[in-house]
């Protein structure tokens, strides 16, 4: 198995966000769409295909054809019943920091956050439901269900597949740390949303520390799925 240093974790990582992230900012300058949509087709075609290039050719490599199975490295067969109650329990452990960290969080950052909005177009701010609301009601119709279809299972099975399954049994380094090392530069990777990194990592760390030592990347990937959900349905509801 082709082992990963922390110089090509990192480079693994920043690959697909830069890639991501800089031709969101670009072409975010010239869009006629709500920017939560540019977003999510940006990333269906440069975030995804990168981070899945990583994954089939590792697997052609450890096992001659192109495939998902580096991604399920050492991987035990779990559990449904099981797999589906962790995850709902850590959901409802994030649904405490949402409510706790999450607010102190955001009021901390939040003029750091209206300094950088004010140097960029606004529909940057996907906060900003006013925006979103003065487009045509197909083009709304249409984000919320590509929005919906992308970060509820394109975007975080992709992630979970990369993070969670291909970098973290991948990684030069095994010990208890290493899915908290995976976990913060998850959080960090995230160029899009860069203010809200303390929770992310307080809600996604300790899942996937279970996740390493269970060896069943479902519980991550059930996780993950149902967190994008309820954000989901709070931006659809916000705009109802």
């Amino acid at each position: 198995m082709d082992q990963i240093s922390i110089k090509r974790l990192i480079l693994y990582i920043l690959t697909p966000t830069l890639v991501l992230s800089l031709s969101y900012l670009i072409l975010g300058h010239f869009c006629q769409m709500p920017y939560l949509l540019l977003f999510c087709i940006l990333a269906t075609f440069t975030l995804v295909p990168v981070e899945l290039a990583f994954i089939l050719s590792a697997s052609k490599k450890e096992y001659g054809s192109y495939s998902l199975k580096s991604a399920f490295t050492g991987q035990v067969n779990p559990s449904a019943w099981k797999t589906i109650l962790i995850a709902f329990l850590f959901f409802s452990l994030a649904g405490l920091w949402s409510v706790s960290v999450a607010p102190l969080e955001n009021n901390l950052l939040e003029p750091a956050r209206q300094a950088l909005l004010s140097r960029l177009p606004t529909g940057f701010d996907w906060q900003n439901i006013d925006y979103i609301k003065t487009f045509p009601k197909p083009v709304i119709l249409i984000t919320c269900i590509y929005y919906g279809i992308f970060n509820v299972i394109i975007g975080p099975v992709t992630e979970e597949l990369f993070f969670r399954g291909y970098l973290t049994s991948h990684f030069r380094i095994q010990n208890n740390f290493t899915p908290v090392l995976i976990s913060i530069l998850f959080s960090l990777y995230h160029f899009w949303l860069p203010f809200n990194n303390i929770f992310r990592i307080l809600a996604f760390a300790p899942v996937y520390y279970v996740v390493y030592k269970n060896k069943n990347i479902w519980i991550g990937i059930c996780f993950h799925c149902v967190c994008n959900l309820f954000s989901v349905i709070g931006f659809v509801m916000e705009l109802m």
